[in-house]
């Protein structure tokens, strides 16, 4: 699997050492030194994933992912910092980031986590995601070929993370997932992120699937087991016959 990375670190050092690491396994590797340097150099021209350090000089990261999620940019986005608080994990997630690891990791843990991310965002593989069908949830589309979303034909912007959920869900409606078989579907390794990291995905995909959020009709919670994708036409037709 080789791919276009994008490493955005100040650190020259840790940055030299992260492209090592990446064109031993075969990527294309750019380098940038800060997060404005980061934003127009995705403007130019998208890679696969971006590598970004969170603490950066004129834009820093979180502020980089704001900005390329509001563009409805669905690049991978694995961020790095220094910070190791659950709020700042979370943020970043919620911002629209894909994974996250703290300082110090190990450079092999960093190729594993750049594989599998790549791998479960269409990049390789033939996971729920890749099977090349249009997955039908009632209103609910899932287009793996052009990975798109739609809910009654209005398209939705979904991370890539997102829409690994959203396509493992719709491809066994009424299944009711738990968090660590989530896990499995977006890095393949449940101990490399915690389900807080679902439970963000389910909140952010309620924002954009759901009429009203808070009482969501199609993505349900099953109290003490995990999540389920439903069409809520078949629990009306239910109620009513």
């Amino acid at each position: 699997m080789c791919a276009e990375v994008m490493v955005a670190e100040d650190d020259e050092k840790q940055a030299e050492l992260v492209r090592r690491y990446l064109e031993r396994e075969g990527h294309s590797v750019t380098v940038v030194g800060d997060g404005r340097a980061a934003l127009d150099r995705v403007r130019e021209r998208e890679p696969d994933l971006l590598i970004l350090d969170v603490m950066m000089p004129r834009t820093d990261g979180l502020d980089v992912v704001r900005v390329l999620r509001g563009e409805a940019r669905e690049l991978p986005v694995l961020m790095l910092t220094a910070r190791s608080t659950e709020d700042d994990l979370l943020l970043g997630l919620d911002l629209g980031a894909d994974d996250y690891m703290t300082k110090p990791y190990s450079p092999r843990e960093l190729m594993a986590r750049v594989r599998t991310l790549l791998r479960r965002t269409g990049r390789a593989g033939t996971s729920a995601a890749d099977t090349g069908r249009v997955l039908a949830v009632g209103a609910l589309r899932v287009d793996a070929d052009r990975h798109e979303v739609t809910v009654d034909g209005t398209p939705v912007e979904c991370t890539p993370g997102e829409f690994q959920v959203i396509a493992a869900m719709a491809a066994e409606p009424d299944r009711v997932f738990t968090r660590p078989r989530l896990l499995e579907k977006l890095h393949g390794f449940d101990r490399y992120v915690s389900d807080r990291t679902v439970d963000m995905h389910i909140m952010n995909l309620r924002k954009k699937i759901e009429p009203e959020p808070r009482t969501p009709a199609r993505l349900l919670t099953v109290f003490g087991v995990g999540y389920k994708l439903t069409d809520p036409a078949k629990g009306a037709r239910r109620a009513t016959s």
